[in-house]
């Protein structure tokens, strides 16, 4: 992934880029996004772009494993955020869903994750301590809660299931306020045009339609260049 690129996915938001994955794909069709309304705990901190750093946690029940073996899995959890290549975003599927009740996402772990330098979050479980959590560092989360529960880490780099989409370690991410996606590695040297492409061909309508005394002739010219420039 170039700087560029980089620098476009982060301006962008996920809409954008789900529809111009189709755009470089030539068709309608990709289906690697979330299915259902999550929601974002910093809506100003523009997309969550990085690979995926993955994970499972549970909360319901205590574990059952050994303190020990316990702390071992979740020194190594952080190690593997830490260390991991940048951007990166963590990407952590509760297994309780869709009973979660344990808020792994409050102050003190956003802020680590976030000196870690990582992009941000993504869960299907819940956050808390809104308000209170760090600027420049968004989690996209299934739900907000008061509690942690019995939170611990269960597995380490193995494929996740967030929303419907399933995310595997270092799959390219993109996420805001709308939901996530994987970007196919095979567009990652197209995915810049298609995005400026995009941009350039939602003018053709946008711009005429904002103009004062925009009515069905104007519409009808306009959609016409639009749909010439898709094609």
């Amino acid at each position: 992934m170039t700087d560029s690129l980089l620098a476009l996915l982060r301006r962008v938001d996920t809409p954008t880029v789900c529809n111009a994955i189709e755009v470089a794909q030539g068709k309608r069709g990709f289906n690697r996004f979330t299915r259902g309304t999550m929601l974002c705990s910093d809506q100003d901190a523009g997309a969550v772009v990085g690979f995926a750093v993955t994970a499972t946690i549970a909360a319901l029940a205590p574990p059952q494993e050994a303190p020990d073996v316990i702390r071992v899995r979740r020194m190594e959890y952080y190690r593997r955020m830490a260390e991991a290549p940048k951007p990166s975003v963590a990407v952590i599927e509760d297994v309780d869903f869709p009973n979660c009740i344990g808020a792994y996402w409050g102050e003190i772990n956003t802020t680590i994750h976030k000196g870690f330098g990582m992009s941000g979050a993504l869960t299907n479980g819940v956050m808390r301590d809104l308000g209170d959590l760090p600027d420049g560092f968004a989690v996209i989360a299934g739900s907000i809660g008061p509690s942690h529960g019995f939170v611990h880490v269960r597995d380490l780099g193995t494929p996740v299931n967030i929303f419907g989409l399933t995310v595997a370690d270092g799959d390219l991410v993109h996420a805001d306020r709308h939901g996530a996606l994987v970007v196919p590695n095979d567009l990652l040297p197209v995915l810049e045009g298609a995005i400026l492409r995009l941009l350039e061909t939602e003018k053709l309508v946008l711009e005429p339609a904002r103009r004062e005394g925009f009515d069905f002739a104007a519409f009808e010219a306009a959609w016409s260049a639009f749909e010439k420039a898709r094609t």
